[in-house]
């Protein structure tokens, strides 16, 4: 039975597609973010780690609405925000928003004019770029220091870069901050603190203190105050991507509706490549959600999606724009609504079935789904 009809028509019960927000409920996927979550996983983080926030909102707020999530966390008044571009740190400008924005992807030379034109702040980790902009501006900069990520930033044992960068630094009035990035504090107490040090190594020796110290992630600022500096710098634990022992309020319910049920015989095949063979007569209910809209394809007959109050299995592959889950006779009516994560199944479960991390199934959530905001928690 095809159930667009009942999707878009009649009257929304608890399971149904609805949104307690200002915006009309939607047909297919959707993303319900909320976003009073997401303050309270910031609070959460800035209570324990006793620091200011640098709250990360790069890649669209890890695909959840950087203007919206920049928004919320403006009630906690953090020192500023950190993304990875240019582009999104305009966007936060035009957005309305002022404090701070560090862009933490190195600075180009040629985008020098366009940093200072929409007033940001860039990570500066080579000789080149950090010449280009002390010659050009007495604007506020930070200073990459790489203790092993080997991503960006000057080499903590480059005794002779070092030196030379110091150098110039020291009588730059825009020198406002250094920070490192720790690879593994998530999973490595021994490399966190080895980093921590080479760090330190470094700071030991500048010729003056600028007026912010960072390094610590979401997992290093949920260790306390040891790796705490001036600023913290919290990403996925604010979408709700559990880390450090701490687990966070959930931010996102990915979700959409059931669109079409069928019944179908022992022996019947479901979805592309014919990879799930029903055991028994089953019933099958499609929900409007795919791979283009952020539900990797690999998750088909690998994990479960709520529904109607219950874990229920995900068979056959994952379509471009359908997904097919198992259901026992009677208990799914059309419009009901399934939850890939943010439920029964959450984010970090569902991306370890994946396998993958939380942030790349954020990240991934597709251009053509709707964010619904509330603010529940």
């Amino acid at each position: 039975m095809n159930c667009l009809a009942f999707i878009l028509l009649g009257p929304y019960d608890t399971r149904r597609l609805v949104s307690q927000s200002n915006q009309r409920p939607v047909a297919r996927a959707w993303a319900d973010v909320d976003l009073g979550a997401i303050v309270a996983n910031a609070n959460t983080v800035a209570s324990v780690s006793q620091s200011r926030l640098l709250p990360m909102v790069k890649a669209n707020g890890y695909g959840l609405g950087a203007v919206q999530v920049a928004g919320a966390l403006e009630s906690l008044e953090p020192w500023g925000y950190g993304v990875a571009t240019l582009a999104e740190g305009a966007e936060l400008r035009s957005a309305g928003i002022e404090r701070p924005v560090v862009v933490f992807s190195p600075l180009v030379p040629e985008d020098v004019a366009d940093v200072l034109r929409h007033d940001l702040r860039p990570a500066i980790g080579d000789l080149p770029a950090l010449e280009v902009w002390v010659g050009a501006t007495d604007r506020p900069f930070h200073l990459e220091i790489d203790t092993g990520m080997t991503r960006a930033g000057l080499r903590w044992h480059d005794a002779e870069t070092l030196a030379h960068a110091l150098r110039l630094v020291a009588s730059a009035p825009g020198w406002e901050g250094i920070f490192t990035h720790f690879h593994s504090a998530d999973t490595d107490d021994s490399a966190t603190a080895t980093q921590w040090e080479r760090f330190h190594s470094v700071l030991q020796n500048l010729p003056r203190r600028p007026a912010l110290i960072h390094a610590a992630n979401s997992a290093a600022a949920l260790r306390g105050t040891r790796f705490s500096g001036d600023l913290v710098r919290p990403g996925i634990f604010l979408y709700g991507g559990a880390v450090g022992g701490h687990e966070p309020a959930v931010a996102v319910r990915f979700r959409a509706p059931v669109v079409s049920l069928r019944t179908i015989r022992a022996g019947d095949t479901v979805s592309y490549g014919a990879t799930w063979t029903a055991p028994a007569p089953t019933e099958i209910a499609t929900i409007g959600i795919g791979y283009a809209d952020g539900v990797p394809r690999v998750l088909g007959g690998r994990t479960d999606v709520e529904l109607a109050g219950a874990r229920r299995p995900l068979v056959g592959r994952v379509t471009m724009d359908l997904s097919m889950v198992a259901v026992p006779a009677g208990t799914v009516q059309c419009g009901d609504v399934a939850t890939v994560y943010g439920g029964l199944v959450s984010l970090s479960e569902q991306a370890e079935r994946a396998g993958t991390i939380s942030y790349e199934l954020l990240t991934a959530l597709g251009g053509r789904v709707p964010r619904l905001y509330r603010h529940r928690s």
